[in-house]
């Protein structure tokens, strides 16, 4: 590191060059410098090396045993630090190799990622695709330390310090099973509250969520009377039985084993979004990625 400080890259460049010409006035037309400038780096050049490098000959400057010994090594290093500063290459998906690392819930999962997976997989056959599972309080270290590259969460309780893009606000309705006696119609106020409910509870065994703060705020109370961790199993509760739930439009709109009715409390709805860290933010491929899941949630085929 001593011998790096000492060391202009501009010496380094002017060193290569005379190394392939062996010839100060050629190198200094390549250069674009003055023969007398070309003059004092090879000076400094042998000053800091300790060795001539070159030597006067009947044709030209013949290089010495140091001179040829840094000539291949030289090469590539410049050719690898030109390499790094140059731009970025244009991210070409088809040829890509990059293994993406995302953080969602299940909600995510279902309708974000899995509507996109088919034309990432179509568009990006050589990619690799990662679900981890999200944990809200730890998702600004795993972006800042490379862990995940991309999360989805709700836009309201994100972390800060990420970059956040939109992606769709989401609105509840309320879901049972196909035929459920009591949602031939959109049950009234009251009707709603004597249901026997099931809620997800992320944090677990919770029975209290943004449906029960719609209601205190109408000095009404609704009887929850299960409580499960996950909307996909929630799904299934609501087909294998009576149970009635609040439910985010996209988990069930279309499905043939549930029947969805407006409910008779509005209850606030929410926006998701994508979430990254500064380190990716001008990535082409972190880019691209970006570019297509929102673009698929934009899609009625899912980016297909």
């Amino acid at each position: 590191m001593n011998s790096l400080r000492r060391l202009d890259l501009n010496l380094l460049i002017t060193l290569d060059v005379l190394l392939a010409e062996h010839n100060v006035t050629r190198a200094a037309e390549r250069l674009n410098f003055s023969q007398p400038s070309v003059s004092v780096h090879l000076a400094k050049l042998r000053e800091i090396f300790g060795d001539p490098l070159l030597l006067p000959g009947p044709r030209g400057m013949r290089p010495t045993a140091r001179a040829d010994a840094l000539r291949e090594p030289l090469r590539q290093a410049l050719e690898a630090l030109e390499s790094a500063v140059s731009p970025a290459s244009p991210f070409d998906p088809a040829a890509s190799q990059h293994t993406w690392r995302v953080a969602a819930s299940d909600y995510g999962e279902s309708t974000i990622l899995l509507p996109a997976l088919a034309g990432l997989r179509s568009a990006a056959p050589g990619a690799r695709l990662a679900f981890i599972e999200s944990v809200p309080s730890g998702l600004a270290r795993q972006a800042e330390q490379g862990e995940i590259d991309l999360a989805l969460h709700t836009s309201e309780g994100a972390p800060s310090g990420l970059h956040r893009r939109a992606l769709f606000t989401e609105r509840y309705v309320l879901a049972g099973r196909a035929g459920h006696p009591r949602l031939k119609k959109p049950p009234t106020l009251a009707q709603f509250c004597e249901l026997d409910h099931v809620m997800v509870s992320p944090d677990g065994g919770g029975f209290y969520g943004v449906t029960d703060t719609a209601l205190a705020q109408l000095g009404l109370t609704r009887r929850v009377v299960l409580s499960v961790p996950h909307f996909l199993l929630l799904r299934s509760v609501l087909a294998a039985t009576d149970l009635v739930a609040i439910m985010p439009l996209r988990l069930v709109d279309g499905l043939p084993a549930l029947q969805v009715v407006e409910p008779p409390v509005a209850v606030p709805g929410f926006e998701m979004s994508m979430l990254w860290h500064e380190r990716v933010h001008r990535d082409p491929a972190h880019q691209w990625l970006r570019d297509y899941i929102a673009a698929s949630c934009d899609s009625p085929m899912g980016g297909q």
